[in-house]
């Protein structure tokens, strides 16, 4: 083999993985935030989840990506292992189709196709166009790449060597087995081995009894990625990329056996060498998507056998939905984000609902716990800016960013209700317990009937920005004149009692008026995270 056929083939291969790059993200901003709502679909019933697989993988043309991201949304939570594995049998139909298309044979139209996706890339303004001319050009690309390493290999039907090679293949399945599940891994698709199977049919040197080895290993190959990708995560993650490899491994076992029976009924799908080595990739994966649904019950038991759960760590508080894996997937990536979100939103609200106990029942543990329920605040805010940010170096749509927008603005009140808590509310819960004073009767009737306000108010807060709720938003809105009202009343309230006298009011009087002080100042941040829902 010459350096010139070396350089082609080189040169062809990388062409072939740009191609399908390019196809695969121009795919996904086309989708856009759709991808979460078809994600979302997702219930008990198998078949859906299936189908599912299927279209999400053809979106992003990688069964391997799409069991990342798998393994990604159960280690977030957002996906049980059940649903996970309907999706994975889909996602290896899915990833058929860039091999189907390769099957066409259209490279004599592959650099019109570049040229026409370069063209909707740069002069339509609509970033929908845009996309689709990426996807376009990513398909010339891949169309072209085969061309090259097809021409490339021609020397190669002369070849006795090579011929004898190939040919032997077919006797020894094992072999092309373990060099393309080798190669799959290397290049990270399956698609890209098999193209190259397909190559190897257009010049007449790869007969279907030498590609059906390929095809399997090629399958197995792709099972690296994700269980890299596992590494690290939760025990349900690390069963999803188990059972990828499971379906995989599994799959190929059963098929060993019936290799000639096998070939015989992909031969009868077309005459066409390459073709057919398309229609067997297409029925192996199709054949054990059916094989294995009825037993994903059975599956999920066994996957919980093979991988226990890990015993958890004490004292370790940390992000639970934040996965940098799927930031690529902005979609994906702002769902993770508004449920860590979320997470913040409950911690505070847990905060302000226990923090009156610390004035009605004075206890320097109940005051000193809510003060670490801040510190936990704190961290999520942190580590939620610094996934944001990391996010926000990706193609983000306007809707897209506008959602970031509204998390960023959300999780910036939380904190600082949380500090208002902490440091004001807090220290005067302290103050009044080592005074060993109590507020008037009246006095501390008026500051929970205040407080149970507030409280109220932020969880209106909290529903709004987890529903985008314009009407809770405005409802927030309404209620601010209202409780300023409320507490400026009060405050008179408080005076007043302190004209007259009342002991109690007279030596709680700064605690007193600075708790109604820090309420009012809560409930102004709580109305401060309805405005980017209403868009003001």
């Amino acid at each position: 083999m010459t350096n010139v056929m070396l350089f082609a083939l080189f040169g062809g291969m990388c062409l072939l993985l740009h191609g399908m790059r390019l196809a695969g993200e121009g795919l996904q901003l086309a989708a856009g935030a759709r991808l979460r709502q078809v994600l979302g679909t997702l219930t008990k019933s198998r078949l859906r989840g299936m189908a599912v697989g299927t279209f999400v993988t053809a979106v992003i043309q990688s069964s391997t990506a799409t069991t990342v991201m798998l393994v990604s949304l159960v280690n977030s939570g957002f996906m049980t292992l059940m649903q996970a594995m309907g999706v994975i049998l889909g996602a290896d139909i899915g990833t058929t189709l860039t091999v189907q298309l390769l099957a066409f044979k259209v490279f004599d139209y592959a650099l019109l196709l570049v040229g026409f996706g370069f063209l909707l890339r740069v002069l339509p303004k609509s970033r929908l166009y845009q996309y689709f001319g990426q996807v376009i050009m990513g398909f010339g690309f891949i169309f072209f790449s085969i061309k090259i390493m097809a021409d490339a290999m021609v020397p190669l039907r002369t070849n006795p060597l090579f011929t004898a090679f190939i040919a032997n293949l077919g006797d020894q399945p094992l072999l092309g087995i373990l060099i393309a599940a080798l190669f799959s891994a290397i290049v990270h698709s399956s698609a890209a081995t098999i193209g190259l199977a397909l190559t190897l049919a257009l010049q007449g040197v790869m007969p279907l009894a030498a590609a059906l080895p390929i095809i399997f290993g090629a399958n197995i190959g792709t099972c690296a990625t994700a269980v890299a990708s596992s590494i690290g995560t939760s025990a349900d993650a690390k069963r999803v990329a188990m059972a990828h490899t499971l379906f995989k491994v599994l799959g190929v076992l059963l098929f060993l056996p019936f290799l000639e029976p096998f070939a015989r009924l992909v031969a009868l799908t077309s005459a066409d060498v390459p073709r057919q080595i398309a229609n067997a990739h297409t029925l192996f994966n199709v054949i054990l998507a059916f094989l294995f649904l009825p037993f994903m019950s059975l599956g999920v038991r066994l996957l919980r056998a093979l991988v226990p759960d890990a015993p958890e760590a004490e004292g370790t508080f940390r992000p639970r939905y934040l996965d940098e894996k799927i930031l690529e997937t902005p979609a994906m990536a702002l769902s993770q984000a508004t449920r860590e979100a979320l997470r913040m939103g409950d911690i505070v609200s847990e905060m302000l609902r226990r923090s009156i106990e610390t004035f009605e029942h004075p206890d320097l543990e109940k005051i000193e716990a809510i003060e670490q329920r801040d510190d936990q605040v704190d961290l999520l805010d942190r580590e939620i800016k610094h996934y944001l940010t990391k996010l926000s170096q990706q193609n983000l749509t306007e809707e897209q960013s506008q959602r970031e927008m509204i998390i960023l603005s959300f999780i910036n009140n939380m904190e600082n209700i949380g500090d208002i808590i902490d440091r004001n509310l807090m220290e005067k819960a302290k103050e009044k317990l080592y005074k060993g004073a109590n507020f008037s009767e009246k006095g501390s009737r008026e500051i929970v009937e205040l407080h149970r306000r507030i409280c109220e108010n932020l969880d209106r807060g909290v529903a709004a920005f987890a529903s985008h709720d314009v009407t809770l938003a405005r409802q927030i809105l309404d209620q601010k004149p209202e409780i300023s009202k409320l507490e400026r009343g009060y405050r008179e309230n408080h005076i007043q009692r302190l004209r007259d006298g009342y002991r109690e009011t007279i030596d709680t009087s700064e605690i007193h008026l600075d708790v109604l002080t820090n309420l009012k100042r809560i409930n102004s941040h709580i109305t401060a995270i309805a405005y980017p829902i209403l868009g003001t």
